[in-house]
């Protein structure tokens, strides 16, 4: 199953390559934000991400309720944030 986590907004890495740092769950990590060129992404603005990318751009109260149901889902949540884990974009 593929899922998307919500997502902080940390830095804007390099704005040109559409890279941002995103804080899920207090992990950090570059990821490419190029599927939201025209979102204007900035510091504190929530995205869902999977593998790497920014699929969307939300509002913290559609973050926190993702979240609350995507851990409620066990072990799809826990591969999802495995597999966030091991991916960096550098």
């Amino acid at each position: 199953m593929c899922l998307g986590i919500p997502g902080q907004v940390v830095d804007i890495v390099d704005a040109e390559q559409c890279l941002a740092k995103v804080d899920i769950n207090g992990v950090r990590r570059n990821i490419s934000a190029r599927l939201l060129t025209d979102e204007n992404l900035l510091v504190g603005d929530w995205v869902l991400v999977h593998v790497g990318f920014a699929m969307a751009k939300i509002d913290e109260r559609e973050a926190q309720m993702t979240l609350d149901q995507v851990q409620k889902m066990g072990a799809d949540y826990a591969n999802e944030m495995e597999a966030f884990t091991s991916s960096e974009i550098r």
